[in-house]
C-alpha cells in the first residue's frame, strides 16, 4: 500500500518548522552576531554540500560561508558548529538511554549510548572551561609559542577565534536558548518521521520513533558517504524491525524520510548558492585551501 499523500505533506511542514528552529539555535550559539536568513540560508547550503560530498565537508563550507557572508572568523563559526553536533549526539544518546529501559535485548546500544554522553558531555565540560579560562588558557598559548614561529603566527592566532566561538558557553541566556531551540528541533523531527509511520498505516507509540531517531543519529554521526545515503537507511530500518514493524513499510519510510531531507535541503540550498553566486567547485577549493593552511 502506497503512503498517503497527506502524511507526506505534513511530514514535510514538520521537517521545515524543526530546520527554522535549528537555525535559531544555531543564531544562539554565534552569540546573535548573524541574520536569520544568513543563518537559515548558509544551513541548507551546508546539507547540500553533504548530500553531495563525503566526510561531511558541509559542515567546514558552513563555516566558510557564514564566515564570509557575515564578515566573521570562519574558526569562530567552526567552533559553533562544533556545539551544535555535540548537542546532537547529547540529545541522540538521550533519547536510547531515555527509551532503551522499554526495549529487551539491547545492551550494545545502551553501552554505545552511555559512552557517547560521557565522551560528548566530557567534551561539552572541557570546552566550557576553555572559554571560561580564556585569559589563562591563551596566556599558556603564548608562553609556549614564543620560541616556535609557526606556533606564534599560524596557530595561536587561530586558536584565539576557536575560543571566542565557544563563549557562548559562558552566556547562560543564549546557552539556554540554544539548547531550547534544537530540543524543539529534535521534538519536530521526532514527530516527521512518526507522520510517515502513519502515512504506512502503521500506529506506533511516539517513544518508538524517538528510540529509531536516536538510532538513525547516532548511526550518521561519523563521516560517511554523501548524504550518509545507504548508512540511514540501515540504521533506520534495523531499528524498526527491531520493535517489529515489517520490513518493507520500514524501508519505505526510510527512504520517503531521507527522500524529503535530501530534497528540502538541496532546493533551499541551491537557491542560497544562486542568490550568492556561489558554485559547488568554488565552494570545494576554499575548503580544500582552509584544510592545508
Amino acid at each position: 500500500m502506497a503512503m498517503k499523500p497527506g502524511w507526506v505533506g505534513l511530514a514535510i511542514l514538520f521537517y521545515l518548522v524543526g530546520l527554522a528552529c535549528r537555525a535559531l539555535a544555531w543564531i544562539m550559539l554565534l552569540q546573535s552576531k548573524a541574520e536569520y536568513g544568513q543563518v537559515f540560508l548558509t544551513l541548507n547550503e551546508g546539507y547540500l554540500i553533504n548530500n553531495i560530498f563525503p566526510f561531511r565537508l558541509g559542515e567546514l563550507a558552513r563555516a566558510v560561508l557564514l564566515g564570509e557572508s557575515a564578515g566573521l572568523s570562519s574558526l569562530f563559526v567552526l567552533s559553533t558548529i562544533v556545539i551544535e553536533r555535540a548537542y546532537d549526539l547529547l540529545i541522540a544518546a538521550g533519547l536510547l538511554l531515555g527509551t532503551l529501559p522499554i526495549v529487551l535485548g539491547m545492551p550494545v546500544a545502551r553501552t554505545a549510548a552511555y559512552i557517547t554522553l560521557i565522551l560528548v558531555g566530557g567534551g561539552l565540560i572541557t570546552l566550557y572551561l576553555i572559554a571560561k579560562e580564556r585569559a589563562v588558557v591563551q596566556g599558556w598559548l603564548n608562553h609556549q609559542a614564543e620560541k616556535r614561529d609557526f606556533l606564534k603566527y599560524k596557530v595561536v592566532p587561530r586558536l584565539g577565534s576557536l575560543i571566542d566561538g565557544l563563549g557562548v558557553l559562558t552566556h547562560p541566556y543564549q546557552f539556554t536558548m540554544s539548547v531550547l531551540f534544537m530540543l524543539v528541533s529534535w521534538f519536530f523531527a521526532i514527530v516527521e518521521v512518526h507522520a510517515l509511520m502513519l502515512g504506512e498505516a502503521i500506529s506506533v507509540p511516539l517513544w518508538w520513533t524517538a528510540f529509531v531517531l536516536g538510532v538513525i543519529s547516532l548511526g550518521i554521526a561519523l563521516p560517511s558517504a554523501p548524504a550518509a545515503i545507504g548508512v540511514y537507511e540501515a540504521a533506520s530500518v534495523a531499528a524498526w524491525t527491531l520493535l517489529g514493524v515489517p520490513f518493507a513499510q520500514a524501508l519505505a519510510v526510510a527512504l520517503v524520510g531521507h527522500l524529503i531531507h535530501i530534497t528540502i535541503t538541496g532546493l533551499i540550498g541551491g537557491y542560497g548558492f544562486f542568490r550568492d553566486g556561489e558554485t559547488l567547485s568554488g565552494i570545494y577549493l576554499r575548503i580544500r585551501k582552509i584544510r592545508s593552511s
